[in-house]
């Protein structure tokens, strides 16, 4: 995810590091890939004042609400990074058939944070 008003400067950042577009369905998502395989799979929001933000969706007059309280900290390597709460990332895993991926990444979270997701 990412602000949607800084896409440019985001993209830029990603190229100088190697990693191209490889997916477009804009204005929902886009995945950027760099030469050894690694993705990216970026959501655009808009942030609203209270802290909550807005994702453009498949049916346009559905917008995925994401709200201020799923915007977190984690870490990684030892340096705090801005993420989704577990919660809020189980919750946009449903209702969709779950590739490999996404199966893996639910284990990790319940393994990780134990909490109970539906696949």
């Amino acid at each position: 995810m990412h602000r949607q008003d800084q896409e440019a400067a985001v993209l830029a950042a990603l190229s100088r590091e190697g990693f191209v577009e490889t997916l477009d369905w804009r204005p929902v998502r886009f995945v950027v890939t760099a030469p050894d395989g690694r993705e990216i799979d970026l959501h655009p929001l808009v942030f609203a004042a209270d802290g909550s933000a807005e994702q453009a969706a498949p049916e346009p007059q559905r917008p995925f609400a994401y709200p201020a309280s799923c915007f977190v900290s984690g870490t990684i390597e030892g340096a705090s990074v801005p993420c989704l709460s577990a919660a809020q990332q189980v919750h946009f895993h449903q209702g969709y058939q779950p590739s490999d991926r996404d199966r893996h990444d639910m284990a990790r979270l319940r393994r990780v944070f134990g909490i109970a997701t539906h696949f």
